[in-house]
């Protein structure tokens, strides 16, 4: 079948300006326009507003979408599995959080008894899931996928106890960071603290720790713009501060 604009988004459930938009920036080209000058599009066009929506249930953004779709090496089926991986992985999320929810319930009118390691573990599992969207593709290429997934199960396997301890360092790491930042030196001994105190938060995290991966992860701080964000919103030009004294603390700044 084909669709005039109105009737594709109708088939879609989104807005008509929304598929024009999708035009406009290159994702969704019309098969043709016809001698009335209305966008028609075909049944590729259905299937690539599919993909498109796929990705925007995703939490993909437009811009990385484009980038996606617009590649030389884009392939349909291949995008099609990585969908169907993500959402089987988001209903496994959904499944831990309704089962915290029941579980929680029960516990509640005394009908079992549940640890403070199940109270947790849907949030912890939606964190895991937050940062895969976020970071995931990067960690995975940089440090591989049996170092990401050994991440996260540590995480899972996290007590309510290490994870508030994590959270306590990072604070003072933070803390420290920004009254050495004021001194300037990244090779002070407020900065070095302020670099081990990240290393034993890191450590919270991974399952083993470098030197090398240590003094890398700083300096995504500042390639990442993302990670600049995160430091820049506590103080302007922290994330830099902290990946020099990172690469002293490392002996990687040489």
């Amino acid at each position: 079948m084909e669709y005039t604009v109105q009737a594709l988004a109708r088939l879609a459930g989104v807005s008509s300006r929304t598929i024009r938009y999708y035009d406009e920036i290159g994702i969704l080209k019309p098969a043709r326009v016809n001698s009335s000058g209305y966008r028609i599009y075909g049944p590729a066009e259905v299937d690539r507003l599919q993909q498109i929506l796929f990705y925007r249930e995703l939490g993909v953004s437009l811009d990385v979408i484009r980038e996606i779709m617009l590649s030389d090496d884009y392939d349909g089926i291949a995008a099609l599995r990585e969908h169907r991986e993500k959402l089987l992985e988001k209903r496994r999320q959904l499944d831990v959080l309704i089962s915290t929810v029941e579980k929680t319930i029960k516990a509640s009118e005394g009908r079992i008894v549940m640890t403070d390691k199940e109270k947790f573990e849907g949030f912890k599992k939606k964190l895991i899931e937050e940062n895969e969207k976020k970071y995931g593709r990067e960690a995975r290429e940089k440090y591989g996928d049996e170092a990401v997934e050994k991440s996260n199960r540590k995480l899972m396997n996290m007590t309510q106890e290490q994870y508030e301890a994590a959270e306590k360092i990072q604070s003072e790491m933070f803390e420290t960071l920004k009254e050495a930042f004021k001194t300037g030196d990244p090779a002070g001994e407020l900065a070095q603290k302020a670099a081990d105190l990240h290393r034993q938060w890191l450590c919270f995290f991974w399952d083993s720790y470098s030197k090398e991966a240590h003094a890398g992860v700083a300096q995504m701080y500042v390639d990442d713009e993302r990670f600049t964000a995160y430091y820049v919103r506590v103080q302007p030009g922290l994330a830099k501060f902290l990946r020099d004294a990172v690469h002293i603390y490392t002996g990687m700044n040489k």
